[in-house]
């Protein structure tokens, strides 16, 4: 694998807004097999005595429900980003489906990731990323107000506030992102970022993955089931935590074939 497979505009913005947005990376036969699985778990997610009507979706640890999910884990046109920004010491550690359907009366939200703690953590310009996600779009979003992700560039720099924003991810710094489906959004923990309201007819419909290093915990899942496991690769087993035996230090000092296993290219000085 390339190890630099972004640009140079695009390494600049990472640095310095914090987030990127690649085009086109789906393929419009993946873009449509992808929104029939999202299509059928929203309509039974519906069909729940518990769910309102119109009431959206947000499902986690989706690779157990459906193996097109798994191969977005190392998908080839955005696995290359993920190593080049995260290195090979890695864990996929969230797979999620959201369906934002109309809500015009609703209030969107702003956040960071991570919980109390991860939020009061900014890394420096050297250090790898503790987390980054990478946002599938599977809906096209020409306009703002329709459901859209949101970010505040260059906010990953600074702490977000205690108590958040009363105007939620409505303050002026903010930039809903317009984008088509297929494209994918990048970003670290610390990026202030959410969603506002939808105001269109359609539902905004993404998948979010979720990559951590391996000395930290998986947020969806504590453990891969074996049928999972079972419809994996190698590689695809090591991302979710396939380490071998478990011994003391094993998430710490990953296992002497980790760089050979996630990249295909052995590992140099072992």
């Amino acid at each position: 694998m390339d190890p630099n497979v972004l640009t140079e505009e695009q390494k600049h913005q990472w640095k310095e807004d914090g987030y990127i947005v690649l085009k086109n990376v789906l393929s419009s036969e993946e873009i449509k097999n992808l929104t029939t699985a999202v299509d059928q778990m929203y309509e039974e997610h519906q069909k729940q005595p518990d769910v309102k009507p119109n009431a959206g979706l947000d499902r986690r640890n989706v690779m157990e429900d459906n193996d097109i999910f798994v191969e977005l884990m190392d998908h080839p046109a955005m696995f290359p980003v993920v190593l080049e920004l995260m290195g090979p010491y890695i864990l996929l550690g969230m797979s999620e489906v959201i369906v934002r359907p109309p809500q015009p009366e609703g209030k969107g939200l702003l956040h960071t990731d991570g919980g109390q703690a991860m939020r009061q953590i900014r890394v420096s310009e050297s250090s790898l990323p503790l987390q980054i996600k990478l946002h599938y779009f599977l809906t096209d979003l020409p306009n703002p107000d329709s459901g859209n992700f949101t970010v505040v560039p260059g906010s990953h720099n600074r702490p977000f506030p205690e108590g958040g924003f009363k105007e939620g991810p409505y303050i002026p710094e903010a930039v809903q992102l317009c984008v088509n489906a297929g494209d994918v959004a990048i970003f670290p923990h610390a990026m202030w970022h959410g969603f506002v309201v939808n105001k269109s007819d359609k539902p905004r419909k993404t998948l979010v993955y979720c990559y951590v290093h391996q000395c930290l915990r998986c947020f969806d899942y504590e453990k891969a089931s074996p049928e999972l496991l079972a419809r994996c690769t190698p590689r695809q087993r090591r991302l979710i935590g396939d380490i071998g035996e478990w011994r003391p230090g094993s998430y710490f000092y990953s296992p002497p074939d980790q760089v050979e296993v996630i990249t295909g290219i052995e590992a140099e000085n072992r």
